[in-house]
């Protein structure tokens, strides 16, 4: 169980990515067309890939042969981005990269569904010694006790392999080969619920301390950006996915689509046929996966073995069903606790408020 204290610091400095959406899963989303057992391997130092990965509204991305994909920020309004053209059903995300330096300027990598279930990294220019992660589950922002802080050395100044790994069974954040954080899926529902259906890959570099955003993003952040120190530039070396399709063991996947508005993995039918112009039609997969009898969700956060000094273990969440004790609503009475979660709704990878409007209808999926 979190103590008081703990709750209310994830409260204040937690994250909450990008939680809107532009279309229903079950109404007016494409049917979502799988990455499939094709995955992704890109080395951005030869390039880019806009098949899989494409450029959004306003990004213009460089490529360097040996620092990779080259995200700059200038001005507040910058915030290149780039996203997968597929979704994984379960799957690894792989990423090399150098989060960008500077107050203000955050570097996220994210998996996002249309039911606004969301798996994060996100680093803060001025933090040199950690990264941040972070779960969602069908974009609930009522409680804020979710995040987690990993120690890591010199994340702006030294390439570092990030990797989620998503199972239905668990979640494991991992850093340079060492399993870092891990959420359980025990079937809870609710803000602490599990991540389970269809995502896609967001990479990108934004202005979290512009002079726009509300207080709590800007507190968020490490305070307002100062251009008169730009450029900020974070690098991507590499990015690999794998898509587990499911996790059941099958051997391919075209398109993902919605049986109900459950929000449940169980409802996700996977088509493995070429698409065709019944973009709805599909087999359903069985992708149930078992609790073993638990009702408790956990997440562990760990340092990784890399990190001298340094082997603690801290419980960051803990939440039971039933009688028992149940998530903790961050408290409006801790400082900045309010203000914080207005702003932090509206956080990561080209949101609007960060981006400006131009790029909604770029996200539109």
């Amino acid at each position: 169980m979190l103590s008081k204290a703990l709750a209310a610091a994830l409260a204040v400095t937690a994250v909450s990515a990008q939680t809107f959406k532009t279309c229903s899963p079950l109404t007016s989303c494409p049917v979502a067309k799988a990455i499939g057992a094709d995955g992704i391997d890109i080395d951005f130092t030869k390039g880019g890939n806009q098949k899989l990965i494409k450029d959004l509204a306003g990004t213009a991305i460089t490529y360097d042969d040996k620092m990779g994909a080259v995200y700059q920020i200038k001005t507040e309004a910058d915030a290149p981005t780039v996203q997968s053209e597929g979704y994984i059903f379960f799957g690894r995300l792989e990423v090399t990269l150098r989060a960008a330096r500077g107050t203000g300027i955050v570097t996220s990598v994210v998996l996002q569904s249309e039911d606004l279930d969301e798996i994060d990294w996100e680093w803060l220019g001025s933090k040199n010694n950690e990264v941040q992660t972070n779960y969602f589950s069908k974009g609930c922002t009522d409680v804020y006790d979710r995040g987690g802080f990993t120690p890591v050395s010199d994340p702006v100044g030294a390439y570092h392999t990030y990797v989620i790994d998503w199972t239905p069974k668990k979640i494991d954040w991992i850093i340079d080969g060492t399993v870092v954080r891990t959420l359980v899926n025990t079937g809870i529902a609710g803000c602490s619920g599990f991540p389970q259906t269809p995502m896609r890959v967001r990479l990108g570099t934004w202005v979290g301390g512009k002079s726009a955003n509300l207080p709590g993003v800007i507190e968020w952040a490490g305070g307002l950006a100062n251009f008169a120190d730009a450029p900020f530039t974070g690098y991507y070396k590499s990015l690999k996915v794998v898509d587990y399709m499911g996790g059941n063991g099958a051997k391919s996947a075209t398109t993902y689509s919605y049986g109900d508005d459950s929000g449940d993995m169980k409802s996700i039918k996977i088509d493995d046929k070429a698409a065709s112009g019944d973009d709805k039609s599909g087999s359903k997969q069985d992708t149930t996966s078992s609790s073993s009898g638990s009702s408790t969700s956990t997440s562990v956060t760990k340092a990784p073995s890399s990190t001298a000094g340094s082997n603690s273990t801290t419980t960051l969440s803990t939440s039971t069903t039933g009688t028992a004790t149940a998530p903790t609503k961050a408290s409006t009475n801790a400082p900045s606790t309010s203000t914080n979660a207005a702003g932090q709704h509206a956080l990561s990878l080209g949101n609007v408020v960060l981006a400006g409007a131009g790029l909604l209808g770029a996200l539109a999926l």
